[in-house]
């Protein structure tokens, strides 16, 4: 806390005396309320994480995009490392309020996708959760992760996953649809944190905001359907839920990675690797159920 409120301090557009207080969220970053006399701010302190394919500048365009198409809160202030974003007035939610409010999200989703291309800028990112698996593999291999011995075992499940998904157009998404990404003002909804954000299918979105909030497959279907504008096929089907078991085995990858190179003040990377095995076990059980067999 002391680097980061000397760095906020030091920043040359407060007006007049300021007020911090630390945010809680973030697994790889460090966010805090700062008032002065214009109002309230949200500050983002963070560094680019090569190991997670965070680049902050990349970052930081795409917030200011988002913005700019009605998605996000203004972006005020920007140098390396820093971010600064108006403070939104609103509710931050939980798994039970995205699953409430599934059919607003599909929407928002489905704005953001065909909205973003127009704003983004630079050169294009492509976020594909099959390829990022594999990179996160070869990270834990170099680093001689605790987890090495069943590198195998996710990278043929990985492939697995892979070869059950349908065709869909290139969109530009989210990439990491967390229920605390979503804020509600009380007249729309909002997306902040744009870490992972480049072009992808809309499916991973779809998954991601899915599985990330525990939705039921009939809460499921009700995003599809919403989303696509007409009640999701067996193929369809099998594809969201591929990718969900795909979010999900990113998800418990993306700890293993920090555990070996990110200390985030409060963070028990082991415990939320342990926790998203869990849910992918839970994921692959309800699939091969419904879908059969994923190996031989």
């Amino acid at each position: 806390m002391r680097a980061a409120e000397y760095r906020i301090r030091s920043l040359k557009m407060w007006n007049g005396a300021i007020s911090i207080e630390p945010l809680k969220g973030g697994l790889s970053n460090e966010s805090f309320l700062v008032a002065d006399a214009n109002g309230k701010h949200v500050v983002r302190i963070g560094k680019d994480f090569p190991f997670h394919h965070v680049q902050r500048e990349r970052e930081v365009m795409v917030a200011r995009a988002a913005a700019a198409a009605g998605f996000a809160p203004a972006v005020t202030f920007a140098e390396t490392g820093v971010m600064v974003a108006d403070f939104l007035d609103a509710r931050t939610y939980s798994a039970d309020d995205v699953r409430a409010n599934r059919s607003r999200i599909a929407r928002l989703m489905r704005d953001f996708h065909h909205e973003m291309p127009r704003h983004v800028s630079g050169a294009g990112f492509m976020f594909w959760v099959f390829h990022v698996n594999r990179d996160y593999a070869r990270t834990l291999q170099a680093g001689n992760s605790r987890m090495t011995h069943r590198l195998p075992e996710f990278l043929a499940l990985n492939d697995a996953l892979e070869a059950r998904q349908m065709p869909l157009p290139v969109i530009f998404g989210h990439n990491d649809l967390l229920p605390a990404n979503f804020l509600d003002d009380g007249h729309k909804l909002w997306l902040i944190d744009f870490e992972y954000a480049g072009f992808n299918t809309a499916m991973f979105d779809l998954a991601g905001a899915a599985s990330n909030a525990g939705m039921t497959a009939d809460e499921s279907d009700e995003l599809l359907a919403e989303y696509f504008g007409h009640a999701p096929d067996i193929d369809l089907r099998r594809s969201h839920a591929a990718t969900q078991c795909a979010s999900l085995l990113r998800e418990a990858m993306w700890s293993m990675v920090s555990e070996l190179h990110l200390a985030a003040p409060g963070a028990d990377y082991a415990a939320y690797t342990a926790e998203n095995l869990a849910r992918l076990d839970a994921a692959l059980e309800t699939y091969q159920t419904t879908y059969g067999k994923l190996l031989p």
